[in-house]
């Protein structure tokens, strides 16, 4: 633990910690000071020299990417650039994302196809890979580099119409791209977004908050002429109780209450009445935006708690930092899951849930092989 608590001082909190060779991030926690990392040794993992634990910076409040490719050795084809709307911070598997990218720049997302290729012929790849990226202050970095295929590629296959899976197997027996025609990346006239299914209403109890480690256990799909109609899709097909507008509570940690004016802002032009916790009401009331001031539950009564049970909230935005600000928080988003009441526990979420408000999810249908002939069209 000592030895753990002397490099963490060197890397710098927040940190990202996880023994070696997980999948699903299985026991992966971000800690954000000492106390927390001491917990987490004590309590979470053992370690030993046959399985030590690994400690990560944490990018904070940064944009992940997946990109699954396809290298033959002379050439490398760009399945899909996907931008996760959840931070990086959130499992892969767990966080919703838009192909084609829906807030990066083209330049951004160029330098991304440059670091994949350079990556593929230096690995040697024969087949599918995956890169995940994080985008921060417009610096571009590297997560990972997983040689094979991801559990993204049946998601771009059917957005882009290509097979991604049976043109790998191709190359894998020897024939290359060029021979199989398939040499260009194909960038959609359309947005498909990948939204998770998450199973927290069949195990009471448990905290529905997002984080490294992976919890859903399926996946939607909605596909629209915009970003906001795809991901209105994507969440009536989650099963989402999404309303356009009623009361929404705002409760933000430290690090979102410079941006939740702006969200706060949104809401209000939307038509939601606000509530807000202390913290949270000061940013806003100081933005000139004045919210109803709600208790937490320790506050006094009526409390956060009491209010959901009573149906005052159509919408909860709640996000957190450190154990014990997660600790104290994890009533509100249990009493949301129970009561049915839509909840994001990401700024970003959020963002993307107000931009889906103003489209109708139920106002056009569109068949996959319509999609495919937009694409053979443009």
């Amino acid at each position: 633990i000592e030895q753990a608590v002397e490099k963490a001082k060197e890397i710098g909190y927040p940190l990202v910690v996880r023994p070696s060779y997980v999948l699903g991030g299985r026991a992966m926690e971000i800690v954000y000071d000492e106390a927390d990392l001491r917990r987490y040794f004590q309590t979470a993992v053992s370690v030993s020299n046959d399985a030590p634990v690994l400690l990560d910076r944490f990018l904070d409040d940064a944009v992940e990417v997946d990109v699954d490719a396809i290298c033959d050795g002379e050439m490398v084809l760009i399945g899909g650039i996907m931008e996760h709307i959840e931070q990086a911070g959130v499992h892969s598997g767990d966080s919703a994302c838009s192909l084609p990218a829906y807030t990066l720049s083209q330049e951004i997302q160029d330098v991304m196809r440059q670091q994949v290729q350079k990556l593929a012929f230096e690995l040697q790849v024969r087949g599918l890979m995956n890169v995940q990226f994080a985008v921060k202050d417009n610096e571009v970095y590297l997560i990972e580099v997983n040689p094979r295929a991801a559990r993204t590629v049946p998601f771009v296959s059917k957005a882009t119409g290509v097979p991604l899976a049976k043109v790998a197997a191709r190359v894998m027996t020897g024939k290359s791209l060029t021979e199989q025609g398939v040499t260009q990346e194909i960038i959609p006239p359309y947005y498909s977004v990948k939204e998770v299914v998450l199973p927290f209403n069949k195990f009471p109890g448990v905290d529905p908050l997002l984080g490294p480690e992976m919890r859903s256990t399926g996946e939607v799909m909605g596909v629209g002429r915009t970003f906001a109609e795809a991901f209105a899709k994507a969440q009536l097909g989650s099963n989402s109780t999404m309303k356009k507008q009623g009361r929404a509570l705002l409760s933000v940690r430290e690090g979102d209450k410079e941006r939740v004016v702006d969200l706060a802002a949104k809401l209000l032009k939307q038509g939601f009445e606000l509530d807000a916790t202390h913290g949270t009401a000061i940013v806003l009331g100081e933005a000139g935006i004045n919210p109803r001031l709600v208790n937490k539950v320790h506050e006094g009564r009526p409390h956060i708690q009491d209010r959901i049970k009573n149906g005052e909230y159509t919408y909860i935005i709640n996000t957190t930092a450190g154990r014990r600000a997660i600790e104290d928080s994890r009533v509100i988003r249990r009493s949301a899951l129970q009561y049915k009441v839509h909840y994001d526990t990401t700024l970003n979420g959020g963002f993307a849930t107000t931009m889906a408000l103003n489209a109708d999810a139920t106002e056009k249908v569109t068949s996959v092989q319509e999609m495919h002939a937009q694409i053979k069209k443009s």
